[in-house]
C-alpha cells in the first residue's frame, strides 16, 4: 500500500471557530460574554475577538469547552486594508501588546514588529478595501487571508474572495485561507440581516487548548466553510482522496486553468472523490459546493513542497 500524505492531519479533533468578531469593546453590539454564549449555543468551541483597534485577551472567557482567541483588527496602508491579528501567546510581552494598536502602526515595518510580538496576521475584506492585485501582492508578513467574510456578504454582497486568494497564490504568497463572520450584530439573531453564524473555520488540533489551536493555525491544519464539511484530505501514490459531508460538487483548483471536478447526479450527493495528480498542478486547493450554493475551501498545498520530485517521477 502506498504511503499516505495527509493534508489535513489524521489525528486530532475538529473544532469550530469564528475567526473574527467585534464586540462592545469597539464597534459591535454584543459584549464578549454574550458572543461566547451565542456561539457556544450554535456548536462553536472557539471565537477570535478581533475588535477594531482594541487589543483584548479575554482570558476570563476560557472554559474546558471554549477558547477566546486574543487579537484585534486594524485598517492600514494607503488602501486601508483590514488586517486581523491573532495573538499566539497572550501571556508573553503583555506590556508591549497593551498599546500595540496605538504605537505599532506608524511605520512600514509594522507587520514585521507584530510578527515579532507573536501575532499571526490575516488579510480581511480585500474587496471592501477597493484594492486590487497590484496593491495586495506587495503585502508581507501575512500567514493567511479571509476567503469568506459573512458580514461583508450580508451587508455588501462582497464576502467571498476566491479570486483574490488565487491571485495571491500565483504570485507565490503561500497563504492559508480562513472563513469568519466578522460580526457586529447590529440586528438581532432572528433578523435576515444578522451577521452571525455564516462563515466558520474548522481547526483540527490535538486538543482544545490555546497552544494546540495556535499550533494548528500556524501549520495550516484547518479548512474554511460556509456550511459544507471536509472530513479528510490525503494523497496516496499519485491519487488525491477527498472525503466530505454530503455535497453536490467537489473541485480541485490548480495554479493554472485546469480544474478537476466531480459532480453528483440529480437527487444524489457526493461524500468522496478521487483524482489522479500529474505533478504539474503547481498548487491544489479543494472546494466543495452543496445544494444551497454554499462552499467549503481547503488551504492551498504546493506540490513542490509537499511531494518534492515524487509526482514528477510518476508522470
Amino acid at each position: 500500500m502506498e504511503e499516505r500524505v495527509y493534508l489535513l492531519p489524521k489525528e486530532g479533533e475538529f473544532y469550530k471557530a469564528n475567526m473574527s468578531c467585534h464586540t462592545t469593546v469597539s464597534d459591535g453590539k454584543l459584549t464578549p460574554e454574550q458572543i461566547k454564549k451565542a456561539y457556544q449555543s450554535r456548536g462553536y468551541q472557539i471565537a477570535a475577538y478581533t475588535d477594531l483597534g482594541k487589543y483584548c485577551a479575554h482570558g476570563e472567557l476560557h472554559a474546558p469547552d471554549f477558547l477566546a482567541l486574543a487579537g484585534f483588527s486594524v485598517d492600514m496602508g494607503k488602501k486601508g486594508f483590514r488586517i486581523n491579528f491573532y495573538d499566539t501567546n497572550p501571556d508573553e510581552m503583555k506590556e508591549e501588546k497593551e498599546n500595540c494598536c496605538e504605537s505599532l502602526f506608524q511605520g512600514s515595518d509594522c507587520m514585521e514588529r507584530m510578527n515579532q510580538l507573536g501575532f499571526l496576521a490575516s488579510l480581511s475584506l480585500p474587496y471592501q478595501s477597493m484594492g486590487n492585485y497590484e496593491d495586495y501582492k506587495e503585502l508581507e508578513g501575512l500567514s493567511a487571508m479571509e476567503i469568506y467574510n459573512y458580514s461583508n456578504d450580508v451587508r455588501e454582497l462582497c464576502g467571498y474572495h476566491p479570486q483574490v486568494y488565487d491571485e495571491m497564490l500565483r504570485c507565490k504568497k503561500k497563504l492559508f485561507c480562513l472563513a469568519s463572520d466578522g460580526n457586529r450584530n447590529e440586528y438581532p439573531f432572528e433578523h435576515p440581516l444578522n451577521d452571525s453564524f455564516g462563515g466558520f473555520t474548522k481547526i483540527k488540533a490535538k486538543e482544545l487548548t490555546y497552544e494546540a489551536v495556535m499550533e494548528a493555525l500556524k501549520k495550516g491544519d484547518f479548512y474554511s466553510s460556509m456550511g459544507p464539511e471536509i472530513h479528510s484530505l490525503y494523497i496516496e501514490g499519485n491519487e488525491l482522496v477527498i472525503k466530505t459531508g454530503p455535497v453536490q460538487k467537489i473541485y480541485v483548483k490548480t495554479e493554472g486553468r485546469n480544474c478537476h471536478i466531480k459532480t453528483a447526479q440529480p437527487g444524489e450527493a457526493l461524500e468522496e472523490a478521487r483524482f489522479s495528480l500529474t505533478g504539474r498542478e503547481g498548487y491544489i486547493r479543494i472546494v466543495c459546493g452543496d445544494e444551497n450554493g454554499l462552499f467549503a475551501a481547503s488551504n492551498a498545498y504546493f506540490l513542490s513542497d509537499l511531494l518534492p520530485g515524487r509526482l514528477t517521477e510518476q508522470v
